[in-house]
């Protein structure tokens, strides 16, 4: 089934140094853009993650120091990459949980700070395990019937995980939506806040920490109970964008007041 959409919607896939999106970097992005007529356009790049890559992330996927030695820094190819996605929806395999945190910390690590809080954002992996509970390459044998070559390279998995997609909507007419919307709820865990799960929204729309001493407490109501709470949070090892989030939230409240 051909998917159906009102706007260009790219299908991303990161290989990293690791699977901290505070301390690990990105070196290589695969970019595939699906536009309303069904054309896509792909980018695929590699990046020098500036600090060094360890031999367990290479043993996956196959990239070491020297292989990106001479690539450009994120910080070179930032701009670049936004200009390829934005104004796009965005959609991935297990993307909610670490691409798109990774990816914007990337971005604020550079200074560009890139607003995602209006994008629908599609998570295949969240679809699949609600309805299968696999993994990519048993997802891509399962729905496609096809074994997926050269998994874990960043092209092959963005191109099968939009595959995949797709025949998810043929597989479960009666269950999937083929509209981004529905998909971009369906496919959501969790109703993040950040893009980390720290701050999140409860069952009245109201944003509560997700972590900690005050979980489930109203993140305005700590800040003006305990404002070294916010200190701590700026000062600790915390997402970038997390930190954002907070602040946003530490000056609305403020000016409610």
């Amino acid at each position: 089934m051909k998917l159906n959409l009102d706007k260009p919607i790219v299908f991303f896939d990161l290989e990293t140094t690791g699977i901290d999106t505070v301390n690990d970097r990105i070196v290589e992005i695969c970019l595939l853009k699906v536009l309303p007529n069904g054309n896509t356009e792909s980018k695929v790049m590699r990046i020098n993650p500036t600090i060094h890559i360890p031999e367990q992330a290479s043993a996956v996927h196959g990239i070491y120091d020297p292989d990106v030695a001479d690539c450009p820094t994120f910080k070179d190819a930032a701009q670049d990459i936004w200009d390829f996605m934005k104004d796009c929806d965005l959609g991935g395999f297990n993307s909610n949980h670490f691409d798109i945190p990774m990816l914007v910390e990337e971005f604020l690590r550079v200074g560009m700070n890139v607003d995602l809080r209006h994008t629908r954002c599609i998570d295949v992996q969240n679809i699949y395990h609600k309805l299968e509970r696999r993994t990519l390459i048993a997802a891509y044998k399962f729905y496609c019937g096809k074994d997926l070559e050269q998994a874990h390279s960043a092209l092959a998995d963005t191109e099968a995980t939009y595959e995949v997609l797709c025949a998810q909507l043929d597989h479960y007419p009666e269950v999937l939506q083929n509209d981004v919307d529905f998909l971009t709820e369906y496919s959501r865990r969790n109703r993040n806040v950040d893009f980390a799960g720290r701050i999140v929204l409860d069952d009245n729309n109201v944003e509560v920490f997700n972590f900690g001493k005050y979980k489930g407490m109203p993140v305005a109501d700590v800040l003006r109970r305990d404002p070294g709470y916010y200190s701590w949070i700026q000062q600790g090892d915390f997402a970038l964008n997390t930190k954002q989030v907070l602040t946003e939230i530490a000056l609305r409240s403020k000016s409610t007041k």
